[in-house]
């Protein structure tokens, strides 16, 4: 019996001197983690004093504003603030659940973000491709001015010219009657919603968006192009087998980043857009959140929906990142 317990002893005794030291081990590490932090902030204050606005502007405007997501399960009234409004559990989303508008928000929202990423996401590919294989720098300077100008309109000059451009008597409409057509009414047709909008947004942003790929294509190594040359590869075939490659990586991140994004389809071109003979397409979870917190002043049930569309985005974002992280061994985390 003495045995025994001297042995139960001795392995307590162990076990507390191991967990003892194992403590220690963290303590060092934290203060070996401290210290290197204070000689990298000391060696490097100037960037990190640039880096503070920045930082300011996050905690600011999208993690301060987190401490309000709590109304989404409140019956939110104002004159008893957050904390004095009754806290009511799911049942602002069971409403949105269970509401008429549901499956029409998710369908609309779905298909124009999809729509856009199939369509606004390759484009801007294609054209940094082509513009790299401009050979006169004059030429190429010139394209690049052009397509990148429509950046810079803003959404409402934007909108002003399709509804310009798009109206029964405009100049599209006077083209196609040219041709024996009959006008067609673009902006109040339910059915052509989502095609003006993605292809009015791919001809804003495609050149812009392409900046990011002429760099990455910047740094493809030209002695790879020359011996492909001599092995009398086609321009087709370097591009494809050379420069797609080189920029592959950027391409997936861009991808999971637009992906994680998709059911975030802007308010402000959807809302200049809208008109009530083009609801039934054109209504999506931004422009129902506006009328239900801003208009109706439902701010507990707006604030449930657009909580609910911000998880969605984050599963999906989620999602793509880990199968690009299988697939093509390049991920965002």
């Amino acid at each position: 019996m003495t045995n025994l317990s001297e042995g139960v002893g001795y392995v307590e005794d162990t076990d507390n001197r191991g967990k003892k030291k194992s403590l220690k081990n963290r303590q060092k590490l934290k203060k070996s983690v401290w210290v290197e932090w204070k000689k990298s902030f000391r060696k490097n204050w100037e960037l990190y004093l640039l880096l503070t606005p920045v930082i300011l502007y996050f905690l600011i405007f999208h993690y301060f504003p987190l401490y309000g997501l709590q109304i989404a399960f409140k019956d939110f009234i104002a004159s008893k603030g957050i904390m004095g409004s009754p806290w009511v559990g799911f049942k602002h989303f069971e409403r949105f659940f269970d509401s008429y508008y549901f499956w029409r928000l998710i369908k609309n929202t779905l298909g124009i973000g999809i729509f856009t990423l199939a369509v606004s996401f390759p484009v801007p590919i294609i054209l940094a491709l082509m513009l790299n294989e401009i050979k006169s720098l004059r030429y190429k300077k010139f394209v690049q001015t052009v397509i990148y100008a429509p950046h810079f309109l803003s959404t409402v000059v934007v909108v002003g010219m399709l509804l310009l451009f798009l109206k029964t008597d405009g100049l599209v409409n006077q083209i196609i009657q040219l041709f024996g057509g009959s006008p067609i009414d673009f902006i109040t047709e339910p059915a052509w919603f989502k095609s003006l909008y993605v292809f009015s947004d791919v001809w804003q942003t495609m050149g812009w968006s392409s900046i990011i790929y002429i760099a990455a294509l910047a740094a493809v190594d030209p002695a790879q192009h020359e011996a492909a040359m001599i092995d009398g590869a086609s321009k087709f075939q370097r591009i494809i087998h050379i420069n797609i490659p080189a920029i592959m990586p950027t391409i997936v991140i861009l991808f999971i980043l637009n992906a994680g994004s998709v059911m975030a389809v802007g308010f402000e071109k959807v809302y200049l857009m809208q008109n009530d003979l083009n609801m039934s397409t054109s209504d999506v979870i931004s422009t129902f959140v506006y009328r239900s917190g801003i208009l109706e002043a439902q701010y507990s049930f707006s604030a449930a929906v657009g909580l609910f569309n911000s998880l969605i985005n984050f599963i999906m974002l989620i999602m793509v990142n880990q199968i690009a992280k299988k697939v093509n061994e390049t991920s965002l985390w």
